[in-house]
């Protein structure tokens, strides 16, 4: 009787579990974040609405996200200010899965990582934002449009600037 009861209650929790799973995909609307900035301001993602916003995920200890680093430098240089069909000018919304604040502080001056919405909890991998989001591992990232639907995922190197100009909108020269 003891095995039917706990198989019964461990069905009902799996249900549960799986109904509160949140689709991640392409088309899918992201959810709010709200996180603590690097100066100890919070931070929401829906501050930046009406823009791209590059979600990334990374750590100070993190070789490949270090390396990858200048790519997104040189992307929010470029296209900051730029129009796209689907947000006016983009943004990064760098999430940190580190756990030391001063490594962290380091990390975003030692990389010159000019953009202001650096958050994390400080909690490493235990971060509920990234469990929410079931990041399994770094570098990670989901670009999101000027509402707030994913539009692509994982964009590194050349693809985060080839998506990026492909978004770009563009201006017809008036004929003369």
């Amino acid at each position: 009787m003891k095995k039917k009861i706990f198989f019964f209650l461990n069905i009902i929790f799996s249900v549960q579990l799986l109904s509160q799973n949140l689709s991640f995909d392409i088309g899918s609307p992201v959810t709010e974040i709200e996180l603590t900035g690097i100066n100890k301001e919070k931070i929401k993602l829906s501050d930046l609405r009406g823009k791209l916003v590059l979600i990334d995920f990374w750590a100070s200890w993190c070789k490949p996200c270090r390396r990858e680093n200048p790519n997104k430098v040189l992307a929010y240089k470029y296209y900051n200010n730029k129009e796209f069909v689907n947000g006016n000018g983009f943004e990064i919304y760098s999430i940190s899965l580190d756990k030391n604040s001063k490594a962290w502080d380091e990390a975003i001056k030692k990389d010159n990582l000019l953009w202001k919405n650096h958050v994390s909890d400080l909690k490493g991998w235990e971060s509920e934002v990234a469990k929410m989001y079931n990041i399994k591992s770094i570098p990670s990232n989901i670009l999101i449009d000027k509402d707030g639907t994913i539009i692509a995922k994982n964009l590194k190197g050349n693809r985060l600037i080839n998506f990026l100009q492909s978004q770009k909108k563009l201006k017809l020269k008036e004929a003369n």
